[in-house]
């Protein structure tokens, strides 16, 4: 197998994240996400909270270390808390059979072992930008009025390390899901009203 063979499978394996639901949104009773989706969201939280800490960390690093925190769920499938306590899966074993015979699999598996570690400031980012995602989506199913999305936020909340990323799940939980379009959208309107 050439090179670029090996390349476009790995391509295709990164492509299956898109049909892979999170499983976590069945036990909130509304909203879906696939990991794709999921994976974008905690790239940009990740890369919205670095800028917190210009010069201070290695920003490439937080975004590939983002990029492939949840990768191996195209094998492993996605587990949520509840079916973490009964199921386990050989995460490290699925990521070096992804990325085996790549050039840049070393590095790969070296951010992902300093990610589950969390000790580093760039891991802690990482880790924090997985939550906020998840905060973004319960703040939106709380805005929808689901019942149980609230409870989800408090929990989520705690978990969080860095007091930039508090303070983060703070403004995002006071802010309402849909105000970045509808706050202009309803000022462009009363702007026209009043000409």
């Amino acid at each position: 197998m050439s090179f670029y063979h090996r390349l476009a499978r790995l391509l295709f394996e990164s492509s299956l994240l898109k049909r892979i639901e999170r499983t976590g949104y069945s036990y909130l009773g509304t909203g879906r996400e696939n990991v794709a989706a999921h994976s974008f969201g905690v790239v940009f939280c990740a890369f919205v909270i670095s800028q917190q800490f210009k010069g201070k960390v290695d920003e490439n690093k937080v975004l590939k270390m983002a990029l492939f925190h949840d990768f191996v769920e195209a094998r492993t499938g996605d587990f949520n808390a509840v079916n973490k306590l009964y199921n386990r899966s050989d995460e490290r074993r699925a990521l070096e059979e992804a990325l085996e015979d790549l050039p840049f699999a070393k590095e790969v598996l070296n951010l992902y072992e300093e990610y589950r570690k969390n000790e580093t400031l760039e891991a802690q980012i990482v880790h924090d930008a997985d939550v906020l995602d998840l905060i973004i989506q319960l703040k939106e199913q709380r805005d929808l009025n689901n019942p149980f999305a609230e409870r989800w936020i408090n929990y989520a909340k705690r978990r969080l390390i860095l007091d930039e990323s508090k303070k983060l799940a703070n403004a995002i939980v006071e802010t309402e899901w849909c105000a970045w379009w509808l706050e202009r959208l309803l000022r462009e309107r009363n702007e026209d009203t009043r000409t």
